[in-house]
């Protein structure tokens, strides 16, 4: 008689191998091992996945430079000596008399900054702006700026501004024309 193995043992060492070949096989595809996915689909959610945190990071990236951006210009509006805080949105705009002892540089940096900005919203805040401040920073701006926040602003708002740098430039023709008796 010859011996031949039984079943149940060829059945036990086929299962043995089975498993020890799977635990190999699962082990070399595990994620953070470094098999690329191998599907069209694993490859299209790999690439969106990718595509998405570079566009995250352009975000936070432009975000980062609008902070500098917004303090450097917080630095330049300060005064120099520190006597008076720059004045927070939503408060009263200072009386005439004051807006008229600001010196010229000062309207040129702002003009600078309202050109800078998006017209809407240059508009909204030079409305809130007492009159001779809108009309001496309009004047210092490039005529296009000027002309695409005034096309923001609302139409009593542009208006009033209108009229008084048309006021301003005709005060010194009037001046030199002698008065008739």
């Amino acid at each position: 008689m010859s011996r031949r193995p039984s079943l149940l043992l060829l059945t036990a060492f086929s299962a043995a191998v089975a498993t020890v070949g799977n635990t190999v096989g699962l082990a070399a595809t595990a994620p953070g091992i470094g098999d690329a996915p191998t599907s069209r689909l694993g490859v299209a959610i790999g690439d969106d996945m990718k595509a998405r945190d570079q566009a995250a990071a352009r975000r936070g990236r432009a975000l980062d430079l609008r902070e500098q951006a917004a303090r450097a210009a917080e630095a330049r509006l300060k005064p120099a000596d520190g006597t008076t805080p720059a004045a927070a949105p939503g408060t009263a705009p200072p009386p005439t008399g004051e807006a008229a002892s600001a010196g010229p540089d000062q309207y040129d940096d702002l003009a600078r900054i309202y050109q800078v900005m998006k017209p809407t919203a240059a508009a909204v805040v030079l409305e809130q702006l007492d009159l001779d401040v809108q009309m001496r920073v309009a004047q210092k701006m490039r005529e296009r700026s000027t002309a695409m926040i005034l096309a923001a602003m609302t139409p009593k708002g542009a208006a009033a501004l209108t009229m008084a740098m048309a006021r301003r430039r005709a005060a010194p023709t009037v001046a030199a024309v002698p008065a008739r008796r």
